[in-house]
């Protein structure tokens, strides 16, 4: 394929002589056609990476991103925490992928967000700041036989990253979280709840009346998440704190960063090779499906950050994958590493509602527009208030089933560990659901319901070999008889929950929708329906021990079998992590930016 010349353009363009800023919307605006570095992404571990790389002064970093840019016209709902459901699907912020039927999920497709943005899915996700537990990281370590993604390891680059603050109301948060175990000079923003709901009390007291079942947790990012606590999100001053925030506004204001925005990678090219191991060192990009293509070379590495499903869908288009399948759609096989694009995991999750005694729910708020206005008012003069506020909820629980659990003994254990959760609560002050339309009148409590060590796994497969057609994405969601019985069993734990003394007077009765969700399989039958995904996809370019023959990338995060290459982002995990995984995300782009940095040091 013929290429326009950067050279060239660069030459023809007076944008060349008049753009000194780093944020670039053409090609005709880069300043050079080789960098050192060029991150693919600027999505949660993308734009950790660039910023932590262009701190070297003498090192030109160039990232090229496919969406658009976290300001402008819109983006309030991705700065307004309260809007984050504004944010997708079906927005200029999404790449609006929707899936194959799921089996698991009585044959329906689902919409599957993912971030088009600059900071990814950092800048449209619900904000969750969950690390996981220690189990989880230190099974990474044993999978990639590499010490250094233990808990112990990696615990520095977690704390090196946050910058815990007050809340928005600026409360007493004296045992809401452990001071201990947070970071408080880092980039990304952290915090806790800064606007109290009428649930906040019942739901602490449901962990003294029920402790056996629903223990508080002082701090969930301790490593030992187990139980229930208090919602740490990535909001600072009222503000979202995304990856483009947090890291990428400092590195833009460094001259030797360049971010490319409205570009789209189509495929890597061979620079050369070593031995039988290909270079792949050359990016090939263009603004258009018809448009023109363009390159760059990184003279020292490409790092592949374009998450779990534009990494593998990158890496498919270069040649690099399941041999048979890239000649089904005639694309030259340059590396067979046939676990490319595979072992997808993913948490599927279902909502679960209740007609509530409270005309203070965040129902009354979207029902009443005058409300709704003064809230907004409030928070545009001071960045407080509700809308100051993760609306997804101020607790959540994490929870095991019972060491004697019969599915436990048919099955196994598919956690790291007895620190690690087999499913989660969210508790909602609000009617919430992503496959149901919020009744336009009335008072609704929700608990939503995700299995978060599923068993199922699924794929991201090319539709064509042009990488502006989505790819076929299927995260089997439910797909196991284990990840149904799961889901039934936590269910049935949220029923029991708000059977508890202190809802007895504010749970009026289950909505309409979860009437018959009272069996396993009329649970069954409700899941089928109406569950979806939580939006946590991972596992599509997995790591292994460099020994192993099977994996995508070693414990280094170098593609196997090829030179030049690395992935940072949340397709590397070989398992679906026991919470939102952004935290782990950013833990692991952390330790990768110094990984590259060993590797190159001069």
């Amino acid at each position: 394929m013929a290429f326009m010349k950067l050279s060239k353009l660069l030459a023809l363009s007076f944008l060349s002589k008049e753009i000194s800023a780093s944020l670039l919307t053409s090609p005709a605006q880069l300043k050079s056609a080789e960098y050192d570095f060029v991150v693919v992404g600027a999505g949660t571990a993308g734009c950790v990476i660039a910023n932590r790389l262009s701190e070297d002064p003498q090192v030109r970093v160039l990232v090229i991103e496919a969406g658009r840019s976290n300001t402008g016209d819109g983006a309030d709902v991705i700065q307004i925490p309260f809007l984050v459901g504004d944010a997708t699907p079906s927005t200029s912020f999404d790449w609006n992928y929707t899936t194959v039927p799921q089996q698991g999920l009585a044959g329906r497709s689902v919409a599957f967000p993912r971030g088009r943005v600059l900071g990814g899915s950092s800048s449209v996700n619900f904000m969750y700041y969950t690390r996981g537990s220690s189990d989880d990281f230190d099974r990474l370590a044993r999978v990639s036989g590499d010490d250094g993604w233990s808990w112990k390891k990696i615990l520095p680059y977690i704390l090196k990253t946050e910058k815990h603050l007050p809340p928005a109301d600026g409360h007493n948060t004296t045992g809401q979280f452990n001071p201990a175990v947070h970071g408080f000079n880092g980039h990304l923003l952290t915090t806790l709840p800064g606007f109290p709901s009428d649930i906040d009390d019942r739901v602490t007291k449901t962990t003294e009346v029920l402790k056996d079942e629903f223990p508080f947790n002082l701090d969930m990012n301790s490593g030992t998440p187990l139980g229930v606590g208090w919602l740490q999100s990535t909001i600072g001053n009222g503000a979202r704190s995304s990856s483009a925030t947090a890291f990428l506004t400092e590195a833009l204001g460094r001259p030797n960063v360049d971010v490319l925005i409205e570009t789209q990678v189509t495929r890597l090219i061979q620079t050369g090779h070593t031995g039988s191991a290909p270079i792949l060192q050359g990016v090939e990009f263009a603004q258009s499906r018809s448009g023109p293509r363009f390159k760059v070379t990184a003279q020292k590495e490409v790092i592949l950050s374009a998450g779990s499903i534009g990494t593998p869908q990158i890496l498919m288009l270069s040649g690099i994958g399941d041999q048979k399948e890239l000649e089904a759609l005639k694309i030259p096989t340059s590396v067979h590493l046939p676990d490319v694009g595979k072992n997808m995991q993913d948490h599927p999750f279902v909502a679960m509602q209740w007609i509530a005694n409270d005309n203070q729910t965040q129902d009354t708020l979207n029902q009443r527009p005058d409300l709704f206005a003064a809230a907004q008012k409030e928070y545009d003069a001071t960045h407080t208030g509700i809308f100051a506020n993760n609306p997804a909820g101020n607790h959540i629980g994490w929870f095991r089933l019972p060491d004697d659990s019969p599915l436990l003994k048919q099955f196994g254990d598919p956690t790291g560990g007895p620190h690690s959760p087999h499913f989660e609560m969210m508790y909602e002050n609000g009617f919430f659901s992503f496959t149901q339309t919020a009744p336009p009148t009335g008072n609704f409590f929700s608990i939503l319901v995700a299995a978060v060590a599923p068993t199922a796994r699924g794929s991201v497969k090319l539709a064509t070999s042009s990488a502006f057609d989505h790819p076929l994405i299927d995260p089997n969601l439910l797909g196991t008889e284990f990840d149904q019985s799961l889901l039934v069993e936590a269910v049935k734990s949220s029923q029991r929950f708000v059977a508890a003394s202190p809802w007895k007077d504010y749970i009026i009765k289950p909505f309409v929708d979860s009437v018959n969700a009272t069996t396993d399989e009329g649970i069954k039958e409700y899941a089928a329906k109406f569950a979806t995904t939580i939006r946590h996809p991972v596992s599509t370019s997995i790591i292994s021990k460099e020994s192993d023959k099977t994996g995508v990338v070693g414990p280094q995060l170098l593609v196997k079998n090829v030179k030049g290459l690395r992935v940072v982002d949340a397709s590397i995990w070989p398992f679906v992590v026991g919470a939102h995984p952004q935290a782990a995300v950013y833990a692991i782009a952390e330790r990768a930016a110094d990984l590259i940095k060993a590797a190159h040091k001069k």
